[in-house]
């Protein structure tokens, strides 16, 4: 491994102990930690893949080993532990490990999170990853699992107060430092500060050109302020410093493509989604990948575009997965698929599934969340496509103000506004008209010079309302 990677002693001297005494654990550790927050699997090093396994060989007793390889899995929210019975017992052979050794309170901790993330236990996972945040602010490890989570959770202040607290601790020869900027400019743009979220992302990007979390955030911002030229411009000067960051790169081609279809221009858009964006989530499956492949082929298909074939053969990918129940987020873009190609069966399993698990939510915060905002946000779904438009959004309206609890970020949960203000045009009854214009209105005020709040404002002008 690498002399870049740091050994047991370059860990100790940072504050990090690692309970091991393998020089070469160590570096793979740090391997995949680097990787994890590159969004690359880089294949000099053998890739995600190949470190794990060299990782369990150098050491198989090592608990930070296996935090971050059942962390990363459980993250990566592609599999429930409730159903897949090697990931349940990845964190139950994590937590065993832990109990048998005489290991420090920061990797115990690691280990709780972990255990508590596995049974969805969203948000005492992230209080447990901050406290580690409070007496090892360099731990990237934590700063990122509780990144992801609050993501899950759309908890854009935490997300962005997480980072904020610990940068002054960071200093720029501590590996892996530039990549905070990328992180902090996210949070700030998801709470709004669109200016300095710029900013930041672009400070970073003068330090670390392939930071592709960093050119995501800046693509957010053109997004969320209608900048489309401008956003267009940026991700094609740049596309051969992020492309290479493989687990992002998808999302990033989504980015650019969401440009296209605001402008109207649906042939770029849709060669983007089959040339980039299908064919890296039909290799990848990521969960990443795969929801931004069904929210690109619902918003197409309310700007009336046909998208042909493209729901079935995407559903080869989703229907896998409609008992997984691991966010609701996942779940109402898996059942966008299966409504898309006309599977009412695999539509009503996951609606009924996911009624089921409401009932008895346990400590799961997305089980708890289902009965009032998941459910009815899946039976509007349904509703629309069956052309019941005024229950739609009747089902819909209620829960704007919630809609962030599913998690995701504001430009991705923004195919949920959209279907409201269509259904509420589409609507027979001439408030959810009236309903659908003000909602325009709204829009417009918060994104001008958006071309797409343009189209619909001349619809809602041709009702007559």
């Amino acid at each position: 491994m690498a002399s870049s990677f740091r050994d047991c002693e370059a860990w100790r001297a940072e504050g990090l102990q690692l309970s091991t005494t393998s020089n070469e654990a160590c570096k793979l550790y740090d391997a995949i930690l680097s990787q994890y927050v590159k969004w690359t699997n880089d294949e000099t090093v053998g890739g995600f893949e190949g470190c794990m396994s060299a990782l369990q060989t150098a050491d198989p007793y090592f608990v930070m080993g296996h935090v971050i390889i059942t962390g990363l899995e459980l993250v990566g929210t592609a599999s429930s532990p409730r159903l897949n019975e090697r990931l349940a017992g990845a964190v139950r052979r994590t937590v065993e490990l832990a109990d048998s050794q005489d290991i420090s309170p920061r990797e115990r901790l690691h280990v709780k999170a972990v255990e508590l993330f596995s049974h969805g236990n969203f948000p005492k996972a992230c209080d447990v990853w901050e406290d580690i945040l409070v007496d090892h602010p360099t731990d990237m490890l934590a700063l990122k699992f509780a990144h992801d989570g609050y993501f899950y959770l759309g908890a854009q202040t935490r997300m962005r107060d997480s980072v904020a607290r610990v940068l002054p601790h960071w200093k720029p020869h501590i590996p892996l430092y530039s990549y905070l900027k990328g992180l902090y400019s996210f949070g700030l743009l998801e709470t709004h500060f669109y200016d300095q979220a710029e900013k930041v992302a672009l400070e970073g990007l003068s330090v670390t050109p392939g930071d592709a979390w960093a050119v995501h955030s800046v693509a957010h911002v053109y997004e969320m302020t209608a900048e489309l030229d401008k956003g267009l411009k940026f991700m094609e000067s740049r596309e051969k410093d992020w492309q290479v960051s493989d687990v992002l790169a998808s999302h990033n081609y989504w980015h650019w493509a969401l440009y296209f279809i605001e402008k109207g221009q649906y042939e770029a858009a849709l060669q983007i989604y089959d040339s980039q964006v299908f064919r890296r989530c039909k290799a990848t499956e990521s969960m990443l990948d795969t929801v931004d492949a069904s929210s690109m082929l619902c918003r197409l298909e309310m700007e009336g575009v046909c998208t042909k074939d493209r729901w079935r053969e995407l559903l080869q990918v989703t229907r896998p997965h409609s008992d997984d129940h691991v966010t609701l987020f996942n779940d109402l873009h898996f059942l966008m698929v299966s409504l898309g190609a006309k599977e009412s069966g695999t539509s009503q399993r996951l609606l009924e599934g996911l009624r089921e698990l409401a009932k008895e939510p346990g400590e799961n915060q997305q089980h708890q969340l289902a009965g009032t905002v998941g459910v009815p946000m899946c039976q509007a779904l349904t509703e629309y496509d069956q052309g019941n438009y005024s229950g739609a959004t009747e089902l819909l309206y209620p829960l704007r103000y919630r809609m962030a609890d599913i998690g995701g970020s504001d430009a991705q949960r923004d195919i949920f506004n959209q279907l409201l203000i269509h259904a509420a045009m589409k609507s027979e009854k001439k408030h959810h008209q009236k309903l659908g214009r003000c909602l325009l209105v709204e829009r417009d005020a918060a994104r001008p010079n958006s071309p797409l709040t343009g189209r619909l404002m001349q619809r809602a002008l041709a009702l007559h309302i």
